[in-house]
């Protein structure tokens, strides 16, 4: 596994990257640009359900390093993907019945990576995060784990909603943080269980929300009306690790 993120700029670069099979996280395109090496970039980048985005030849000058973009710049991932597999074969393999952490709408890095450490220290067996719309296994991220992402696999999925329907199959139940919930202390919220967070603007989103079995609320008594989405994933974390130990 790396430790860095990395930019890869250029033509030529970004279709060895993909040959290569690196994890690319996002791809900037020069909008409106339909040359052939730019349709070959394009096709791996559908094989590979890479996030694309189409922006101004300004903007991928701003965001260039080296000048040398040929309109395009793509931003690979600082770490290797799991696969929602491999979390499940990690609670086999330690006897325990599976705890996992579902992210919806995380953009902050910092967050990510906080929520990541608590899930490592919380005994979870990895975190599940959505492909769009969501921020990759960046520099950043692997920094605020504070080493944690070496041990806790990280799986990226298409859609988060259907991933919960997959689980289920497994026997795994959900419960997602919303203010309007139940107050978590009245839930049962031991057995297989994924915990699902989303921002703090956005909150989960509403297909996701509409899957999970619980809802769960934190009893706050302060002048405001939201935790940081970390800290929230960490008093849910340990009311699970709580009842589990019961």
């Amino acid at each position: 596994m790396g430790v860095e993120e990395f930019t890869i700029e250029g033509r030529n670069a970004v279709m060895e990257a993909y040959r290569a099979g690196k994890p690319i996280d996002k791809l900037f395109l020069l909008d409106g640009c339909q040359d052939g090496p730019i349709m070959s970039i394009k096709r791996e980048a559908k094989k590979a359900d890479t996030f694309v985005k189409y922006v101004t030849k300004e903007r991928l000058d701003q965001m260039s390093e080296t000048g040398k973009h040929q309109g395009v710049i793509a931003y690979a991932a600082a770490y290797t993907y799991a696969e929602v597999e491999d979390i499940l074969k990690a609670a086999g393999d330690r006897g325990e019945a599976p705890f996992i952490f579902l992210l919806d709408n995380i953009e902050d890095p910092h967050n990510l990576g906080a929520i990541i450490r608590t899930a490592n220290l919380a005994g979870a067996h990895g975190v599940i995060i959505p492909k769009n719309r969501a921020v990759g296994l960046t520099a950043v991220v692997a920094k605020t784990s504070a080493g944690a992402l070496n041990y806790t696999p990280v799986a990226r999925v298409t859609n988060l909603a259907q991933t919960i329907e997959e689980l289920k199959k497994e026997g795994l139940w959900f419960v997602c943080a919303d203010m309007g919930g139940t107050v978590m202390y009245e839930l049962d919220l031991k057995g297989p269980i994924g915990l699902v967070i989303g921002s703090e603007g956005e909150g989960v989103g509403r297909l996701v929300k509409e899957r999970c079995d619980m809802v769960a609320s934190i009893p706050m008594q302060g002048n405001i009306d939201s935790l940081n989405a970390s800290v929230a994933a960490g008093v849910l974390a340990y009311e699970i690790v709580r009842q589990r130990r019961l």
